[in-house]
């Protein structure tokens, strides 16, 4: 690439491509059964087994709404900002998406869930989620360095914790206001 000149949509779909097989590389020689590697595995794994032990399953479906809507958020805003190089991470369960989906996929929304069906109260919750932001924030995502499963790059760890806690509010609000108006919707639909 010439610098200065706009690189064109063939340039960027070539480096890519190197990029993806780079990553695949890298991940069949560095990852694929490292001890990183099993322990992203089991943690993307073995919460769900818990969550479906302890789910209450008379609020099955708003739990789950309420897990996949963080999900979403999570993965979106990992994304995002890794896209930006925000952060990185230097180990991935699999390579052709590398992000920690062991955190987006699963601990957030599991612990998310988990938050959401025993604090039902507002000021709960929001107890609850500070606890819980407070403990990813500034135990677990310095675990994840210590571990070289995260690097920063200009973010700090203080950044997170107002987030989790954002994220998880608008998520609850969202909830609330798609339960409600399903409640109105039957309500209005027996009249």
């Amino acid at each position: 690439m010439i610098i200065g000149s706009v690189p064109s949509h063939e340039m960027i779909f070539e480096l890519e491509k190197q990029l993806t097989h780079t990553r695949i590389e890298n991940w069949l020689k560095q990852d694929l059964f490292s001890f990183q590697w099993w322990l992203l595995l089991a943690v993307l794994i073995i919460p769900w087994f818990i969550w479906w032990r302890y789910v209450d399953k008379t609020r099955l479906t708003e739990i789950t709404l309420y897990g996949a809507i963080t999900l979403i958020l999570a993965a979106f805003l990992d994304a995002i900002l890794s896209e930006l190089v925000i952060w990185e991470y230097n180990h991935y369960v699999i390579p052709l998406w590398p992000r920690l989906i062991s955190a987006d996929f699963t601990l957030l929304p599991v612990t998310y869930m988990f938050i959401y069906q025993y604090f039902r109260q507002w000021k709960q919750f929001l107890l609850g989620m500070f606890v819980v932001s407070a403990l990813y924030s500034f135990v677990g995502e310095p675990l994840l360095i210590w571990l070289d499963i995260y690097k920063l790059h200009g973010w700090k760890h203080i950044y997170s914790f107002p987030i989790y806690i954002v994220m998880a509010v608008i998520v609850k609000w969202l909830v609330q206001r798609i339960i409600a108006h399903g409640k109105n919707t039957e309500v209005q639909s027996l009249d």
